[in-house]
């Protein structure tokens, strides 16, 4: 499945699970077209199909963070796309065949994208701000509220489950309203289309006991 969320930005699904579960990457069309993140080695196909479909030739991939859902498929892509490739500085990159290319963190730039390390769920996980088109990758630093049973359309901090220190997760959230952002991109229930940093900001300025 694609979803174009935005001009010339897609959200490509590569996997859905029983009970809402879904995977996914994005794919960003433009002077370098970028995807972001792999899913599983075992859908590489289902991206190799999409961007053939889309008549888009991906040129570079950035990877959010090191979880499975997000770097599994690396090799499998690198094999099957020349891309040029990102990988946070923080991320074990031992067992992947093909080296990455360049190791980012945060302040960094990657052509449009400004790098915004966000701790917590993972310890190298990034968000990728494009302000020239108003959109945030957020990796897992956040999820969409539906994906936790709530109404869609807002951003909650990921799961304590599934998260190294989830009170960082929340704490590093801040970082993010320095930046001018419209859209919210997550890789774990809805993601924002709009408003989304006032949204957020909504919930993390939340105000002090009186």
């Amino acid at each position: 499945m694609i979803d174009e969320i935005a001009p010339d930005v897609y959200d490509i699904t590569t996997q859905t699970r029983p009970g809402g579960g879904r995977f996914r990457v994005y794919l960003f069309d433009g002077e370098t077209p970028t995807l972001f993140d792999t899913g599983f080695e075992e859908t590489t196909d289902r991206i190799v199909d999409a961007v053939e479909e889309l008549r888009v030739d991906p040129e570079r991939l950035i990877i959010t963070h090191g979880d499975h859902d997000h770097i599994d498929g690396f090799d499998a892509l690198v094999d099957a796309v020349d891309l040029e490739t990102w990988v946070p500085e923080q991320t074990d990159v031992s067992d992947l065949r093909n080296d990455p290319d360049y190791r980012y963190t945060e302040g960094d730039s990657i052509g449009e994208f400004d790098a915004v390390h966000l701790p917590g769920h993972r310890a190298d996980n990034h968000a990728l701000v494009d302000e020239s088109r108003g959109i945030a990758v957020l990796g897992d630093a956040a999820f969409g509220s539906d994906r936790r049973g709530l109404p869609a359309g807002y951003l909650v901090p990921p799961p304590a489950a599934f998260s190294e220190d989830v009170h960082e997760a929340e704490l590093a959230l801040q970082k993010l309203l320095a930046y001018d952002f419209d859209a919210a991109l997550v890789f774990h229930g809805s993601s924002v289309p709009e408003d989304a940093r006032e949204i957020l900001a909504s919930y993390v300025d939340f105000p002090e006991p009186s």
